[in-house]
C-alpha cells in the first residue's frame, strides 16, 4: 500500500512551500514600503516631539507637544491652510470639469480623434518643473503671451505682473495647475466612458430621453467610481504637491501663495528647523487624513444609493 499524503502538508492541506510562498513573493515589496514610507514617517513623527535645528546638531531636546502649540499660534500657519483649503478647493472641481467636458469631446467620432487623445496627454506628462518655467514665461509682464492676449482683447490697459502681486499670484498658479492636471481626469473619464455600454443610450433614445437626461442617468452613474478614485488620488496630490508653487514664487510675494507643504518644506530645508518643520507635515497629514476619511464617507454613501 502506498502512501499518498502530500509531505509538509499544512492544516488546509497544501504544501507548506505553496502556503509561504505568496508571502516570500510580497515581502520585497513590504519591506521597501516600510523602508520608504513608513519609517520616514514614523522619524518625522518623532523628530515633530523635538527641538531640532540643523545648525545645533548636538541640541536635540524633547519638548513634546509645543511645536505643535507653537505652529497654532503661528499666523503663517493660518495664512498657508487657507491658501491650501483655496488651492484644493478650486483646483480641483476645475480639473474634473475641464477633464469631463473633454472626455465627452474626445468619446466622439470625428477626424483625427487618436491624434486629439494622444496630445491632450501632454500637459500631464511634461515635469512640473518645466511647466512652471513655461507658465512664468506666459504670464511675464515684458514679453509674455497672457498680457500680450489681454491687451489685444481690450481686457487690460497695461501689462499685469501676474506673479509679483499678491491679489493674483495664488490665482495665476491654480490656473497653471489645473491646466496640467486635467488631462489625468480627461483619461481616467474617458476609460469610463468607454465601459458605458451603448445600447444604454440607444434605449434611452428610443424612449424619448434628452441628451441631458441620458448625461444625467446614464453617464454620471456609468463614471461615478472613475470619478471618486479620480478625485481622491488628485486631491492627495494636489495637496502635496508645491514644486510647481516653489518654482513659479517661491511662496511669494510675502506669504500670498504660501500652503502648508511648502510652508514645512521652507522650514524644514531653508530655516533648517527640522523639528518645527515636522510638526507642521504631521499636522498636515492628519488634517488630509480627516478630509480624505470624510469625502471617501460621504462618496460611498452617494455612491451605494
Amino acid at each position: 500500500m502506498t502512501d499518498t499524503t502530500v509531505p509538509d502538508a499544512g492544516p488546509t492541506g497544501r504544501p507548506l512551500g505553496r502556503r509561504v510562498l505568496p508571502y516570500a513573493m510580497l515581502s520585497p515589496a513590504v519591506l521597501v514600503t516600510l523602508a520608504i514610507v513608513f519609517f520616514p514617517m514614523v522619524q518625522t513623527a518623532w523628530m515633530s516631539l523635538h527641538d531640532y535645528v540643523l545648525f545645533r546638531p548636538n541640541h536635540f531636546e524633547f519638548i513634546g507637544l509645543d511645536n505643535f502649540r507653537k505652529a497654532l499660534a503661528d499666523e503663517v500657519f493660518w495664512i498657508s491652510l487657507q491658501h491650501t483649503a483655496i488651492w484644493i478647493g478650486i483646483t480641483i472641481p476645475a480639473q474634473v470639469l475641464l477633464g469631463l467636458a473633454t472626455a465627452l469631446l474626445l468619446n466622439q467620432d470625428f477626424p483625427w480623434r487618436p491624434l486629439a487623445r494622444a496630445l491632450i496627454i501632454i500637459p500631464w506628462a511634461l515635469p512640473s518643473v518645466v511647466i512652471a518655467l513655461m507658465w512664468v514665461w506666459i504670464y511675464d509682464s515684458n514679453y509674455g503671451l497672457m498680457n500680450d492676449f489681454l491687451l489685444r482683447l481690450g481686457l487690460i490697459e497695461q501689462a499685469v505682473p501676474w506673479l509679483a502681486r499678491p491679489d493674483t499670484a495664488l490665482g495665476a498658479i491654480i490656473l497653471t495647475l489645473t491646466w496640467q492636471g486635467f488631462p489625468f481626469f480627461a483619461v481616467m473619464i474617458l476609460a469610463g466612458l468607454q465601459s458605458i455600454p451603448r445600447s444604454y443610450y440607444e434605449a434611452a433614445a428610443i424612449d424619448g430621453a434628452s441628451t441631458w437626461r441620458q448625461f444625467w442617468h446614464i453617464t454620471l452613474p456609468g463614471i461615478s467610481g472613475v470619478l471618486v478614485t479620480a478625485i481622491l488620488l488628485r486631491m492627495i496630490w494636489v495637496a502635496n504637491s508645491f514644486d510647481v508653487i516653489f518654482v513659479m514664487t517661491g511662496g511669494g510675494p510675502g506669504y500670498s501663495t504660501y500652503t502648508l507643504p511648502l510652508y514645512a518644506f521652507v522650514k524644514s530645508r531653508t530655516n533648517l528647523d527640522f523639528g518645527y518643520g515636522s510638526a507642521l507635515a504631521v499636522l498636515f497629514t492628519l488634517l488630509l487624513m480627516v478630509v480624505v476619511l470624510v469625502y471617501l464617507r460621504r462618496t460611498g454613501k452617494a455612491v451605494s444609493r
